[in-house]
């Protein structure tokens, strides 16, 4: 994980002082997160700016940090604050991934057709959460430390910094997108395995 990697804890706390001098509540700050992301949707979709709407999910992104930052400041950290924050993830996540099917459903394309690299790089996104939630859900994996450890190869922010860096690519030649997107679905779907391989192993860990 790229938090794990890097110490973040500083620019966070600086981040939390400044913005939580707006009074905007951080649940407020999560769901305005969702709003760049539907107009880089828009943008990338109908208006086919790869551009534009790259900034625009990197906004996104950066409101995403400001919600929990102004959280850690404000103390006022909630479960419920961090379920919202991850359905909102989850969604402008696909927000990103539908935008760029629209993007690329007629360009060049690597091996496959585009379509089925941005179909297996949504369900690489969606089964990693999954495998621990339901773990967690059916017992198999109660304790939060290990559900941390389940990580991976690409999880969430690695797999955003990997498309966007690939968008970026795309600005110069398109079908280096289509490249990052379909190492990105495959690095994707090898962590949801490796979190699957997990579970299963879990009983024998402990």
């Amino acid at each position: 994980m790229i938090k794990s990697r890097f110490n973040t804890e500083r620019i966070s706390i600086k981040t939390g002082i400044i913005f939580s001098r707006f009074g905007i509540s951080p649940n407020t700050w999560t769901v305005m997160g969702l709003i760049p992301a539907i107009l880089g949707f828009i943008i990338l979709a109908i208006y086919q700016d790869l551009l534009v709407s790259l900034l625009f999910f990197i906004l996104s992104g950066v409101i995403d940090a400001i919600d929990g930052a102004v959280a850690r400041v404000t103390r006022s950290i909630s479960a419920q604050g961090a379920f919202l924050d991850g359905i909102i993830d989850r969604y402008v996540e696909i927000l990103l991934y539908m935008g760029l099917l629209f993007f690329l459903f007629s360009r060049e394309e690597f091996l496959l057709p585009n379509s089925f690299w941005i179909s297996l790089l949504i369900f690489g996104a969606l089964m990693p959460t999954y495998i621990r939630s339901y773990a967690h859900h059916r017992g198999v994996v109660i304790d939060s430390e290990d559900l941390r450890r389940m990580g991976g190869l690409l999880e969430r922010a690695e797999r955003l910094t990997l498309i966007y860096i690939g968008m970026f690519l795309g600005l110069f030649e398109e079908i280096w997108l289509v490249y990052v997107i379909a190492i990105a679905s495959i690095l994707a779907n090898i962590t949801a395995l490796q979190r699957l391989w997990f579970v299963i192993n879990y009983g024998k860990r402990i």
